[in-house]
C-alpha cells in the first residue's frame, strides 16, 4: 500500500500507539489501515455416494479440480457466499448442510470454509469459471490433480466423516509447501 483510501496522501509503515502489529499510517489524516484476511467460502456437494468437483478455467491451478468456492463479498453471509459460489461455478442448486472445514491459509492471507451439501437435481452446468463439473465417486477423484490443498483436506475429511458415519466440524492450519 502507498496511498491513503481516505484522503490520497503517502502511506507509512508504523506500530500505532497501542498496537503490538506494522500498520500502514497516513502521514497527513493519520487514518491506520488494518489489512485482514479475504474469506474463500464454498460447498461440497454431495449426490448420493459422489461429490461434485470443478475443473478450473481460470488461473490460478487452470485445469485443475476444485469444489465450487469463491471469494465472499461485502454484504453477504457465508452461507450465502457458498449458495452463490455453487450456483455460479457449477449451475447446481444445493440445500446446506453445517459447515464442514474451516481452514486457515496463513501464507495467503486466505480463511477457507466449505459446508457440505446435498445437491437439489442434477441440472449442473460449468460457469464462467469452470471447465466442466463432474461427480466423482471416492475412488475416481483425480487427487493428483487438486487444485488446492484446501480442497484435498475437505475431501479427506469428509470421506473419513462418511466412512465413520458422523460428520464434524474440521479446523487445520495450512501450512506453506
Amino acid at each position: 500500500m502507498k496511498f491513503c483510501s481516505a484522503c490520497g496522501h503517502a502511506v507509512v509503515l508504523r506500530t500505532p500507539r497501542g498496537d503490538q502489529r506494522a500498520r500502514f499510517v497516513c502521514t497527513h489524516c493519520h487514518t491506520i489501515h488494518y489489512q485482514n484476511p479475504r474469506n474463500v467460502v464454498g460447498t461440497l456437494p454431495v449426490w448420493n455416494d459422489q461429490v461434485l468437483l470443478c475443473r478450473r478455467a481460470i488461473e490460478p491451478r487452470y485445469g485443475f479440480w476444485t469444489l465450487p468456492a469463491g471469494f465472499m463479498e461485502l454484504g453477504e453471509t457465508t452461507a450465502q457466499t457458498a449458495l452463490r459460489e455453487t450456483l455460479e461455478e457449477a449451475g447446481a442448486r444445493v440445500a446446506l448442510q453445517p459447515l464442514f472445514s474451516l481452514l486457515n491459509v496463513v501464507h495467503a492471507q486466505q480463511v477457507h470454509l466449505f459446508y457440505r451439501a446435498r445437491l437439489i437435481d442434477l441440472d449442473l452446468r460449468a460457469g464462467d469459471e469452470s471447465l466442466e463439473v463432474q461427480l466423482f465417486e471416492e475412488a475416481r477423484i483425480p487427487w493428483d490433480q487438486i487444485a488446492f490443498r484446501t480442497v484435498g483436506q475437505t475431501l479427506r475429511f469428509f470421506f473419513a466423516d462418511r466412512l465413520k458415519g458422523d460428520f464434524n466440524l474440521h479446523t487445520a492450519d495450512i501450512e506453506t509447501e
